[in-house]
């Protein structure tokens, strides 16, 4: 069988990509040509000849990425922080944005012994994860209400706990249930949430408009109806002095602050922006008990 320069089949899958429209082409072409030949992405260049196979391989997930099907769903995973998760149709895909959600969060409860962390519209678990695999000591729980979530959410737990992870427990309920996790009510360290908040109607890549779940893209007509649950539902889980962390559309850079100051059980109102200058997402505190 004879051997191909894998250069040129990496420099036509970028060729492919760009005429697809994908704006990170040669990367992708370099992680798709990674994930064919089995090797991490810095060490493509130690492989310069490969089978006729793998570069039919490449091909294949390339035509499958320049119409615009999601990387991660053709890599099978996705990575947030210190985690990698499964993901795949019906499970809303992570960002990388939300690791500094994910950041500010661990941060917040830096001091906090053995904490007691909530993540809200878990979808995959990425963040109940984040947060377990950087506090095992943490007591984490996840909460998602679509089905199909759930059972990427239950697979990605089970395979951090199967490689010595601490458990996280998942909960199939939804933040607008007004008893949600009853029992933690007043007791909870943070809380942590990436809720759908995109605008319905609102133009997005087909990556996102094809690929994700509508339920956990678009949050009702302004993209807050989730986003006002979540908030309602905090409240009372947190204890005195507790955090909650949630992120948000861009263009909601006044209005969830705003939200947030509302309660008045709630204090220490942030907006904190990404890298490229955005508003991302909102944070707050619970007022101790004198002030409550």
């Amino acid at each position: 069988m004879s051997r191909q320069p894998l250069r040129l089949a990496i420099l036509e899958a970028e060729r492919m990509l760009a005429a697809g429209g994908v704006s990170s082409a040669r990367v992708d072409a370099e992680l798709l040509a990674a994930h064919v030949v089995g090797v991490e992405r810095g060490r493509l260049m130690l492989q310069p000849l490969v089978d006729e196979s793998v570069v039919e391989a490449l091909r294949q997930l390339v035509v499958r990425r320049a119409a615009r099907e999601p990387l991660q769903h053709l890599l099978g995973t996705a990575v947030l922080g210190p985690v990698s998760v499964a993901v795949g149709p019906g499970v809303f895909t992570p960002r990388p944005e939300t690791e500094l959600l994910l950041d500010w969060g661990l941060h917040a409860i830096a001091d906090v012994r053995s904490p007691l962390v909530v993540d809200l519209c878990t979808g995959s678990a990425a963040l109940a994860l984040g947060v377990a695999a950087c506090r095992p000591d943490a007591v984490v729980h996840a909460v998602e209400a679509h089905p199909v979530a759930l059972t990427w959410a239950q697979r990605n737990i089970s395979d951090h706990v199967a490689v010595g992870g601490t458990p996280v427990t998942l909960h199939a309920a939804d933040v607008r249930w007004t008893d949600l996790l009853v029992e933690l009510e007043s007791h909870v360290d943070l809380v942590l949430c990436n809720p759908p908040y995109v605008p319905d109607g609102t133009p997005l890549p087909p990556e996102v408009a094809e690929w994700d779940p509508p339920g956990s893209v678009y949050g009702g007509p302004d993209g807050l109806e989730i986003i006002r649950a979540v908030i309602a539902a905090s409240a009372g889980l947190l204890r005195y002095g507790g955090y909650l962390g949630i992120e948000h559309d861009d263009t909601h850079g006044e209005v969830v602050p705003a939200l947030l100051r509302r309660r008045r059980v709630l204090t220490d109102v942030e907006e904190h922006h990404d890298l490229a200058g955005r508003p991302r997402f909102a944070t707050a505190r619970r007022r101790g008990a004198a002030a409550s």
